[in-house]
């Protein structure tokens, strides 16, 4: 059912991708070209591109209205001044706000008459599901998974057919309600509409998974600055997110309070010599680590290169394992299959990939963004993967229903249970 599409994001041929994260601010601007591909995606051109250092925010969340507001304004001020052109508004990531990600499944009686646009409409109506949030908490996204009739399960589109009940089967995420509204007042400060907001995970995952992997079972975990973000598919449906307050930030925190080292250099070091593999020759490597404080030509530590990686690697291990932890609380640990993309800066360290597939035992990948028309070699790193799923997301026509949420008892027969239970039912 197409509840939304790209024409309310799209204006004037026009499209813009805002990515606010821990330790940068990128934007994107593209243009919709009617002579490209069948594929929205494929008629995208990237014709201005900005990017700054980000300031005014700690592990996804803001912290500083003004410095954010000057972060993203100075971002889209360079992607328009590239662009020759002014944007109205853009399409926003979300990383903060303590993310909760539901399975839920519900019926209507449809009283044996053929399923149409108004049964799908009565099912999905986002007044009636809106009423069972909690306060403080709002809804991010709602996307039908999967359609039941009269109990037969598996159904992709039920309109046609007949049947007493309808049922779906629904993936809810939500934030907290603070959080979201930062976000969306530090970019109307800047003068600009959010057209819609999207889990950092989902828009990564849109930019680099390939379509056999959302059909078999893939993890998609995209390693930011500030945290690290999970989104799993299985049958070519998002079906869990998550997200874990740690990141590349906290590495260069570790380093420089380990090596008694500006941020600055640690964020150098880590750059030029990080890594969470040993090997033979790290003691014989010697690296200059400024002391803090120390004023410029001062005598640096002499370290060996080991015990850079020493401090490295506990870090990423420790991310890791939280990863596999959240994964296996929430039941999807084995539902996810065997293949995992790793994509975000942080997944850049020298050894990561191999570090990840021995503590998830699965299959690991590097995920870059797949090719746009006009996109720069600058963005065409895992850094970007969330900028460039912004741009695929907003000329999406993928199905999801606007403000919808959790259904109240007294409105719907409710399906709850535990999400493994869900899944053992309909996959």
């Amino acid at each position: 059912m197409k509840t939304k599409t790209a024409s309310k994001r799209v204006r004037n041929g026009l499209v813009a991708a805002l990515d606010v994260g821990t330790t940068k601010v990128c934007c994107l601007i593209a243009r919709l070209d009617s002579n490209g591909g069948p594929a929205p995606e494929d008629r995208l051109k990237i014709i201005g591109i900005g990017h700054q250092v980000s300031h005014g925010l700690r592990s996804g969340a803001i912290v500083d209205l003004d410095e954010t507001e000057a972060s993203i304004r100075a971002t889209v001020e360079a992607a328009e001044q590239m662009a020759g052109e002014n944007i109205p508004g853009v399409v926003v990531n979300l990383s903060g706000g303590k993310l909760k990600s539901r399975l839920i499944a519900y019926e209507v009686s449809i009283a044996g008459h053929e399923i149409g646009d108004a049964d799908l409409r009565r099912i999905l109506d986002p007044a009636v599901l809106q009423d069972g949030l909690p306060k403080e908490r709002e809804l991010v996204h709602t996307i039908p998974v999967g359609y039941s009739v009269d109990g037969n399960r598996g159904v992709r589109d039920p309109r046609g057919m007949f049947g007493e009940r309808l049922g779906v089967n629904m993936h809810i995420i939500t934030a907290l309600s603070g959080p979201v509204r930062n976000l969306e007042t530090s970019v109307q400060r800047c003068h600009l509409e959010v057209q819609d907001k999207v889990v950092s995970s989902y828009a990564s995952a849109l930019a680099t998974l390939v379509e056999d992997e959302t059909q078999l079972g893939v993890t998609c975990i995209d390693m930011g600055g500030g945290t690290t973000s999970i989104a799993v598919y299985f049958d070519g449906e998002l079906v869990h997110t998550d997200t874990i307050p740690i990141g590349g930030v906290h590495v260069t925190n570790d380093i420089a309070r380990g090596l008694s080292t500006p941020l600055d250099q640690a964020e150098r070091m880590k750059t030029l010599y990080g890594s969470v593999l040993a090997s033979s020759s790290d003691d014989r490597e010697i690296i200059k680590a400024p002391l803090v404080g120390e004023g410029q030509g001062a005598e640096a530590n002499n370290i060996p290169r080991s015990m850079l990686i020493g401090i490295i690697r506990p870090r990423i291990e420790e991310t890791m394992e939280m990863v596999r932890d959240r994964l296996a609380e929430a039941g999807f640990d084995k539902v996810a299959g065997q293949r995992v993309v790793l994509t975000g800066g942080a997944s850049q360290l020298t050894g990561v990939r191999e570090l990840s597939a021995s503590i998830l035992d699965k299959q690991v990948r590097m995920g870059r963004p797949r090719s746009i028309d006009g996109m720069a070699e600058a963005i065409a790193g895992p850094s970007f993967a969330t900028s460039v799923g912004l741009l695929h997301y907003a000329v999406s026509n993928k199905a999801e229903v606007p403000s919808a949420a959790y259904c109240p008892p007294e409105q719907m027969n409710r399906g709850f249970g535990r999400i493994g239970q869900w899944l053992r039912e309909n996959f």
